[in-house]
Order: structure tokens, then sequence, then C-alpha cells
């Protein structure tokens, strides 16, 4: 009952900590998106507005859910786990310089570096946790489509 109790606990600060990063991003893009947003010189490609919210929520439920998994098999270690909250900051900063700075330029290199941390991290959960490691690939398949987007906004602007 006590393990249950703490992997139930566990989910929840995980989940509170990964949504809270989706929390200060959304606030940030949705304070300070418009009207800058919808004056830039979108690609053909770029997906309506509606998507990102069900998709951003998808993906953030999915990397809770990894990096709960990722805490609880046997062989985790902490630097996973502090590389995990690092990638968080990073991933909230995107929206801070994108759509708060209005800067595309430094915010493709934020992508980048976010990029950079993902793989990191499925590379490390690979070591430890198969499922963990599957759970991060939509996210970086995203991530990596986001880039395309970013380097578009950033040609045609």
């Amino acid at each position: 009952m006590i393990m249950l109790k703490n992997k139930i606990l566990s989910f929840f600060l995980f989940g509170l900590i990964t949504y809270s990063a989706s929390a200060i991003g959304g606030m940030a893009t949705i304070s300070f998106k418009e009207p800058w947003y919808s004056l830039l010189t979108k690609p053909s490609f770029n997906p309506p507005d509606w998507i990102f919210a069900p998709v951003w929520s998808t993906l953030y439920l999915m990397m809770t859910i990894a990096i709960w998994i990722f805490w609880h098999s046997k062989d985790r270690n902490m630097n996973t786990v502090y590389i995990y909250f690092i990638h968080l900051i990073i991933n909230t900063t995107w929206s801070v310089v994108f759509f708060v700075f209005h800067k595309i330029f430094f915010s493709l290199i934020t992508l980048l570096i976010l990029i950079s941390f993902i793989v990191i991290l499925i590379l490390r959960f690979k070591r430890v946790n198969m499922i963990s490691c599957y759970l991060m690939i939509p996210y970086l398949l995203w991530c990596c489509f986001a880039l395309i987007l970013n380097l578009s906004l950033l040609i045609l602007n």
C-alpha cells in the first residue's frame, strides 16, 4: 500500500513539475502572441493554431509518464532526472524567447539546444527503461517539426 501511495505521489509531482513548464509557456504564448504572430508570413505547412494545445498536452503527459517510469526503474540515476528538469526549463524558454521577445533566430537556437537535451534523455532512458525511451520519441519528432517551422519563419520573415 505504501509503495502504491509513493508511486501515485511521484506521478503527481512529476506531472506538476512537467505541466508547470507547460503553464508558463502557455501563459507566455497567450499573453504575447498577438498581434505579432498573426502578422508573420507562415509556411504552407504551418498547422492551424488549435492543434498546438492538444498536441502539447499529450506530449507533456507522455514526458511525465516517461520520467515517472524511469524514476521507478531499478537502475535509475539522479543525473538523468536533473537533465529532465533542465530540459523543461529550456522547453519553457523557447516560448518566452519566441512569443515574448519575438526573437525568431534565438528561438531557433533554443530549439536546437532543446532537441539536443531530448536526444540525451532518450539515450539515457534507453539504458534503463525502453518504455521511457519510446515515450520521448513523439516529443523529439514534434520538436524537429517545430525546428523546421521555426526555420521557415526565420527565412520568411
